[in-house]
């Protein structure tokens, strides 16, 4: 479901990549969409606007839609027996639907009852990062600050930079931009150039609903209510792959050797920390990778259990199409569906 769109193209790009089991396939669309061709291992597919009725005989749904499209058409798909993984907001916070990155909390699935959500995409990156320390170490504290992609916010937001950025710097800062910060808001700023501190509309305490994301649904997936999470979530000029600064305070104090140790041997997690040799993750050598990349982890100078460490990924892989496409494999693997 979104097929057409960017997630739903990474999607299907995955579900190739991986060699998932499939015996049918739909591409679904809205009635705008419907009719493009596309292509899925070697056979051409004609999208099909969405109806209830498309889930008749589905396995396995995935939505990345948006969340009014999956809130209209995820009960439907579950009444005809699919099982939902679902790529937007509309269910992560409740109680009764799994909030899942198999790498942290895959045991969750068992809980279903017709609908998985993925996590936001940068609450993905960041839990897969910490979970090893969490495990290892106890972790008691979170502040991140993000350095997130436009590709975050749609093909649309996509064109946009590409254009003011072809402007110039003169012309990009006096366009007239519509994307961003968010499509639906009184102001637009150009991203070109710039850096944009809001993603998301604010709620009443200041804070940006990306920012509350990142902070109910950490505690959500790591099952700790007390943990202390604080996040300032930011659009850069960034085509694709999330960046995040982080903080820690760990209930333990590891070594550095320790704690590159526990980082490296994390599933998904690869670890690229050499100073000395400017050895470090960035979204450029991130696009198109599966994984969550770590480095320039270092012990706070003032705190003895705190430690600050770089994370990237690409947003549209692991933060989103790869994420739900591993979720679907874990249910296969533990034979819930």
């Amino acid at each position: 479901m979104g097929a057409t769109g960017a997630v739903g193209q990474q999607m299907k790009e995955q579900l190739e990549k991986r060699d998932f089991p499939v015996n049918e396939i739909r591409f679904l669309t809205s009635k705008r969409s419907a009719g493009n061709k596309i292509d899925f291992k070697g056979t051409t597919y004609m999208a099909e606007e969405a109806i209830p009725e498309s889930f008749e005989g589905i396995d396995i749904a995935f939505f990345s839609a948006g969340g009014s499209v999956s809130e209209k058409f995820a009960p439907a798909a579950v009444e005809r027996g699919a099982i939902v993984v679902d790529n937007t907001s509309a269910f992560r916070m409740d109680p009764e639907v799994p909030l899942v990155v198999p790498e942290v909390n895959k045991s969750d699935l068992s809980q279903h009852r017709g609908i998985i959500s993925n996590p936001n995409c940068s609450t993905i990156q960041m839990v897969c990062a910490l979970q090893p320390l969490k495990e290892h170490f106890g972790l008691s504290k979170i502040v991140v600050s993000t350095y997130q992609a436009v590709s975050g916010a749609g093909i649309d937001a996509i064109n946009e930079l590409k254009e003011q950025s072809d402007a110039g710097f003169e012309k990009a800062k006096n366009s007239q931009a519509k994307m961003l910060p968010v499509k639906s808001a009184d102001k637009h700023y150009p991203i070109a150039y710039n850096v944009i501190p809001q993603i998301d509309v604010f709620a009443e305490n200041g804070y940006t609903l990306e920012e509350m994301k990142m902070i109910n649904e950490t505690k959500k997936i790591m099952h700790d209510d007390s943990l202390s999470v604080a996040a300032t979530c930011v659009r850069l000029p960034v085509v694709t792959g999330h960046s995040e600064s982080v903080y820690v305070e760990l209930e333990g104090a590891p070594t550095l050797a320790e704690i590159k140790d526990a980082i490296a041997g994390a599933p998904g997690v690869t670890l690229m920390d050499d100073p000395s040799g400017q050895v470090y993750p960035m979204p450029l050598m991130a696009a198109g990778l599966d994984d969550v990349f770590v480095g320039r982890i270092r012990a706070d100078l003032d705190n003895p259990q705190g430690f600050h460490l770089w994370v990237v990924s690409d947003n549209l892989v692991k933060g989103a199409a790869l994420n739900s496409i591993q979720i679907a494999e874990a249910l296969i693997e533990e034979k819930i569906i």
